[in-house]
């Protein structure tokens, strides 16, 4: 317990975690809601178990969804509580409410190493408000539940929200195990990392990736681009990219990256050939997928996956890499006609982790993906559990859920 140092002995205390827990969620008619990757949950069970097996009173915070400050019944925290339990090979109470008469019940009834998780803490306007009196006043309500803090929840730390920023000054605290192995990897992408040094970016969007780019272009070796971003950087260098997602807002932006990457000496590399369909998947069509170059995209299509060449391309760029994060699929890799280029980057990062290189898969989609395609986690150097606070980071961004506890 000399991670938790700060807090004392924490035998008997009760103990607030805040933990990532927003796990996906599949409502089925007539039953109760089945959660699809407990990836997340898992990895907040090694901190909560440790504080339980040091005889603490575990008190479990955390958001699943967008609620917007009111109780909504698809948002419950309930069938996470029983994963949680199961998991944690114990039962844990569960809180109908957040600060209310329940959880005080249930915080009351904790015996020494128990542990009780709270409803939705997003069901309170408090939480995410801007006015800090009344975030304040919601973090006194948490902090009256508890006699220390941990915090543990890093998918959250970019938020200055109640129950991350603002109970961390109310109580004394401490970073939980989960968000300092989070912390400790980004440093090793940020500071020194061993050479070459490789950032592959996918996903919808380029402005969700701005930042990103913007302080990767001085620092990486090669940043590869795929997903649905790609389009955006095909359009700057003057293709037509038929009916594919398109920024126009941002092609002058992607200009720009061109020109500073190739100032830079930093390698960006783009796909020369993808995989297109006349209509995006959905489960009343079959797909009809088809190579194309980027260059050629038809009018009528658009792209879906990276195609082959790149495929082999891309698993090249990365085949001498010492330090690789990834963040964002190469493709709609739910569906296995356009789940060939997101698979790729993944094997070929296990090659570079198998080789002793770091691979870091950013979260998000990424880490989904990752389990999504039957790979094994433990083929990476890192699965992050947080895709946006992992990208603040290497904006270059102050978390204010870390500097809280910076003192």
């Amino acid at each position: 317990m000399g991670q938790y140092a700060g807090l004392g002995e924490v035998a008997g205390k009760r103990v607030l975690v805040r933990s990532d827990l927003n796990v996906p969620l599949e409502q089925r008619e007539g039953s109760d809601p089945v959660i699809t990757d407990d990836g997340r949950i898992r990895a907040s069970v090694p901190t909560i178990k440790a504080l339980a097996d040091a005889g603490a009173r575990v008190i479990v915070t955390a958001h699943l969804g967008r609620p917007k400050g009111e109780r909504d019944p698809q948002y419950t925290l309930a069938p996470v509580a029983v994963r949680l339990g199961e998991l944690l090979g114990a039962p844990v109470e569960f809180a109908t409410d957040t600060v209310g008469e329940s959880a005080q019940q249930v915080v009351a009834g904790l015996a020494e190493g128990q542990v009780a998780v709270l409803e939705n803490v997003r069901f309170n306007a408090g939480e995410t408000s801007k006015d800090d009196a009344e975030r304040g006043a919601f973090a006194d309500q948490l902090a009256a539940l508890a006699d220390a803090f941990v915090s543990d929840g890093f998918g959250v730390v970019h938020r200055k929200q109640a129950s991350v920023y603002d109970v961390a000054q109310r109580l004394p605290h401490a970073m939980g195990a989960l968000v300092a192995a989070e912390v400790d990897v980004l440093r090793r992408l940020t500071v020194d990392p061993e050479r070459p040094y490789v950032v592959v970016l996918g996903g919808s969007k380029v402005s969700d990736k701005l930042g990103v780019i913007d302080n990767l272009l001085g620092k990486a070796d090669k940043l590869l681009i795929g997903g649905g971003m790609v389009f955006t950087f095909l359009k700057a260098q003057g293709h037509e990219v038929g009916k594919s997602l398109l920024e126009e807002d941002q092609v002058d932006t992607c200009v720009e990256y061109l020109k500073r990457a190739h100032e830079a000496g930093v390698e960006l590399v783009l796909p020369t050939d993808v995989v297109v369909d006349t209509a995006f998947p959905s489960g009343d069509r079959t797909p009809s997928p088809e190579v194309v170059l980027a260059a050629e995209i038809p009018a009528d299509a658009l792209g879906l996956d990276i195609g082959p060449e790149s495929t082999d391309a891309f698993a090249r760029a990365l085949a001498d890499a010492r330090t690789v994060f990834w963040n964002g699929p190469m493709g709609v890799f739910e569906v296995p006609a356009f789940a060939e280029g997101t698979r790729a980057v993944a094997e070929a990062l296990t090659k570079v982790s198998a080789g002793g290189g770091l691979t870091v898969v950013g979260g998000g989609d990424s880490a989904a993906a990752v389990r999504t395609l039957g790979f094994d986690e433990a083929a990476f150097g890192h699965i992050s559990t947080g895709g946006g606070a992992s990208l603040e980071y290497l904006e270059g961004k102050e978390l204010p859920g870390i500097t809280v506890l910076e003192d």
